[in-house]
């Protein structure tokens, strides 16, 4: 069966965007890119929520022919293309890039979509998150601890009813001071 997996990037003090949406604590450099590369290049779909892809089709589906770009962004914005998502919003009408839409999280859904053949399933975005984890149908967090404290925002994690027990299996380091912690459920 295929994992759901939550994939952030988020502050020392735990937040994933500063107070006005900010982003650019974000210490994401050609090796973190790289590594962000293997993981979703092997993925089945991402899913979304509407905010977030937006933010996503606002720059990765031309990423490729800016002549900025590193060579790190040039392989993710084929790999975004091609990756199925699925965007989770009550009002988007249309998404390209091999895009669908759902108008809300069904749980029962999810776990269909989770025991499909394919790769694992990478969810990103808060808002969406909080629905996951409301839902307990997140499998494993793939937290990416950047060196900073942003003193506030937007956290990651909302306030839960119950306790989510994890175990860690995993942890790496790297040079620009971002550390990975994957953890599991048990």
């Amino acid at each position: 069966m295929r994992k759901l997996i939550l994939m952030m990037s988020v502050s020392l003090d735990g937040y994933i965007e500063g107070p006005n949406a900010e982003l650019d604590w974000h210490l994401v450099d050609d090796e973190l890119h790289t590594h962000f590369n293997d993981e979703l290049g092997s993925m089945g779909a991402f899913l979304s929520g509407r905010v977030t892809h937006e933010l996503m089709a606002d720059f990765w589906p031309t990423a490729d022919r800016d002549p900025s770009s590193t060579p790190p962004m040039v392989e993710y914005a084929r790999i975004w293309r091609d990756t199925p998502k699925i965007v989770y919003s009550r009002t988007l009408e249309e998404a390209g890039w091999n895009t669908t839409i759902v108008r809300e999280v069904v749980p029962d859904e999810v776990r269909e979509l989770k025991e499909q053949p394919g790769g694992d399933l990478a969810l990103g975005g808060a808002d969406l998150a909080a629905t996951f984890l409301k839902h307990d149908l997140v499998d494993e967090y793939r937290l990416y601890l950047h060196p900073v404290i942003i003193g506030h925002g937007k956290p990651l994690f909302p306030p839960l009813e119950s306790r989510i027990h994890v175990q860690l299996a995993e942890t790496r380091v790297f040079g620009n001071g971002v550390v990975l912690l994957r953890y599991e459920r048990p």
